[in-house]
């Protein structure tokens, strides 16, 4: 396994990979979010932060845009959305990004009452957000998220998508997975289902209600479980911590606990 953690937006990019790497991280998972972070400003730093990666020996793996809306009843906030997210991903080409997250649209709003429609403006930005990706060489793995999000949180909705899309990938996170699943299933669901689609994997704790992204061992998850699953279907690629503490000796701690349950 290799391992990466995300940059929190509100910092500087640069002093962000000194910290991660300073705990030991593989690779960077950065995040294309505003303030520090949007793609214009890692475009007009593209050599700052790629030496800084080098000096590191840190790989790199891009998230897209969170905060946007590519599901937007409104065209002109749905269109700037969408393309936040293609210039993001041209932005991953420059910085030469091993691979790249997004998450699924979000339904929200009055988009609720009216989710048929919703779900055809998220599948044609989705849609859109793949060909750029085959077009630019870019390896996307699709994010699963949780009920609250409105699409992509069992296993069973992927099985389509996958089957026209044989370049793309899940990226399997292990929290999302954990949120309103009484059974405890989910995550070993989506493993034992799609186990060999799986090109990226996110770890958090909780404690099965919100998206707490808590140091590993604080919630519910069995970790054990996790582990084992993961070894028996192969996976042996990156693995990003998403414990978002203001300690950030927490995110070291879990990095460690981590790397000791995948050695056993």
């Amino acid at each position: 396994m290799r391992y990466g953690a995300m940059n929190f937006p509100v910092n500087p990019v640069l002093s962000e990979i000194a910290t991660l790497a300073g705990m030991g991280f593989d690779y960077l998972e950065l995040a294309l979010d505003p303030p520090q972070a949007h793609y214009s400003q890692i475009l007009s730093r593209k050599n700052e932060i790629m030496q800084a990666l080098s000096d590191h020996a840190m790989g790199l793996v891009c998230h897209l845009p969170t905060f946007v809306f590519t599901a937007d009843l409104t065209d002109s906030i749905r269109q700037a959305s969408l393309d936040e997210m293609l210039q993001s991903l041209e932005t991953a080409q420059v910085l030469q990004a091993e691979k790249v997250v997004v998450h699924p649209s979000i339904i929200s709003g009055l988009g609720s009452f009216v989710v048929d429609q919703v779900r055809q403006y998220a599948t044609a930005s989705l849609q859109a957000i793949i060909r750029k990706a085959a077009d630019l060489g870019i390896t996307l793995c699709l994010e699963n998220m949780f009920p609250g999000y409105g699409s992509f949180f069992e296993a069973s909705h992927f099985t389509s998508l996958l089957a026209g899309h044989p370049a793309l990938k899940i990226t399997l996170d292990i929290g999302h997975a954990n949120i309103n699943n009484s059974r405890g299933q989910r995550y070993l669901e989506f493993i034992q289902t799609h186990g060999d689609r799986i090109g990226h994997v996110h770890l958090s704790d909780n404690r099965g209600s919100r998206d707490d992204h808590l140091p590993i061992g604080e919630g519910t998850i069995n970790w054990r479980k996790v582990a084992q699953a993961l070894r028996s279907c192969g996976y042996d690629d990156t693995v990003t911590l998403e414990v978002f503490s203001e300690n950030r000796s927490k995110l070291h701690k879990s990095l460690l606990k981590v790397k000791a349950l995948f050695k056993k």
